[in-house]
């Protein structure tokens, strides 16, 4: 019986053990280990990689989104849209600042956010705070809807930022995720495309104004050193973790394209199931596959993923509650059927492994047992 994960870093880690460790030896030969040289290099290489003015390092990919709230002055009073699908961090974040979420519903297709929901609130919004910003959240690698989601936010004089922890290198008509709202924000937890070896995050923006309260914002709002201009948090990208991510920066373009190969393959063994949903790709945007997430329909989600445990697959479920019925957000008010979309996407979805060192052999092996499943349960 083979024996799948998820995801296995130490494949990845044997591939680039040199790169890594001449990393690693030059930070610490340098004695600098918070923010400094190597931070600044890497902040500069991403910001290239975007195609944008400013990338500022800070500690995690929630610490991203919590610091641009408060970057574009969102807190108390104030309201953030956001899908009820996805990570709880993007919520998370909104409630930290003080301001309160609104849910919307997603398009099932994509998973993402869905336009026509955000104008169904924007017409009906009664609630006591004003809405401010919208968080697109560019979900297991593909971009949310980002024409319509940015004239819909000009048309409202609303913010945008673009949620793409899980979306660095994905692409909407040529432009990379996070460079197209008002601020960025990227992490790179250890199983993310590009992933450190602890947290790590980093925001993005063309704004000036907005990059210089965000490089105050990550040290304690401090300009210069011991001068408080604002209340910021201490969140800053160590050296050690920009050192390592510069050397997989080179990597990632052709670690993204292995996982878009895998997926296509995914496709071909998986395509003749018809109680699977296959992933879909929009024709204007690139999808990164941070994911590779199938619906699967009559209710046989979790039976799926047992039998593949069972023969020693292991899958996930991002995510299995949506953010709108989570016990913590109770108080405003949402109830069962209020999002359905959402609702009956969590009940479907099953991402399976996928990661660049990903074997041919284990692809078959696993679409075997799916198969396998399937007879047994016509």
């Amino acid at each position: 019986m083979m024996k799948i994960r998820m995801f296995d870093l130490t494949r990845q880690y044997a591939l680039i053990e040199k790169e890594i460790k001449d990393a690693i030896d030059r930070v610490l030969r340098s004695g600098k280990f918070i923010l400094g040289e190597e931070v600044e290099q890497f902040e500069k290489e991403i910001a290239t990689f975007c195609g944008v003015k400013h990338a500022i390092g800070v500690a995690s990919g929630t610490d991203a989104l919590y610091l641009a709230l408060k970057a574009l002055g969102i807190g108390r009073g104030d309201a953030v849209i956001v899908p009820a699908f996805t990570f709880f961090a993007t919520a998370g974040a909104v409630v930290n600042s003080g301001a309160q979420p609104v849910f919307a519903d997603i398009d099932p297709k994509t998973f993402n956010i869905s336009v026509s929901d955000i104008k169904r609130i924007l017409n009906t919004y009664k609630g006591p705070n004003k809405i401010r910003a919208i968080i697109p959240v560019h979900l297991y690698g593909q971009m949310a809807d980002m024409d319509e989601l940015l004239a819909l936010a000009k048309k409202n004089d609303l913010y945008v930022i673009e949620d793409a922890a899980q979306a660095i290198g994905a692409e909407y008509k040529g432009r990379k995720a996070g460079s197209l709202g008002d601020i960025g924000c990227f992490s790179f937890f250890p199983t993310k495309n590009l992933g450190a070896y602890g947290d790590g995050g980093m925001v993005i923006t063309n704004d000036d104004n907005l990059a210089e309260r965000l490089r105050m914002l990550r040290v304690h709002g401090a300009k210069p050193k011991y001068y408080h201009q604002m209340v910021g948090i201490n969140s800053r990208l160590d050296a050690l973790q920009a050192a390592i991510l510069r050397a997989k920066l080179s990597h990632l373009i052709e670690w993204n394209q292995e996982r878009q190969k895998l997926a296509k393959r995914y496709d071909e063994l998986l395509s003749g199931f018809s109680k699977i949903v296959l992933p879909y790709r929009d024709l204007d945007r690139t999808h990164i596959f941070h994911q590779y997430t199938i619906r699967v329909l009559d209710g046989k989600r979790d039976d799926l993923r047992a039998h593949l445990a069972e023969r020693g697959i292991n899958t996930e479920v991002y995510y299995p509650f949506p953010l709108h019925l989570q016990p913590c957000f109770s108080d405003l008010g949402y109830k069962e059927g209020d999002l359905p979309k959402s609702e009956r996407t969590s009940l479907e979805v099953l991402s399976l492994p996928i990661f660049p060192e990903l074997i041919e052999k284990e692809q078959s092996y696993m679409s075997r047992h799916i198969m396998d499943f399937f007879k047994r349960n016509q």
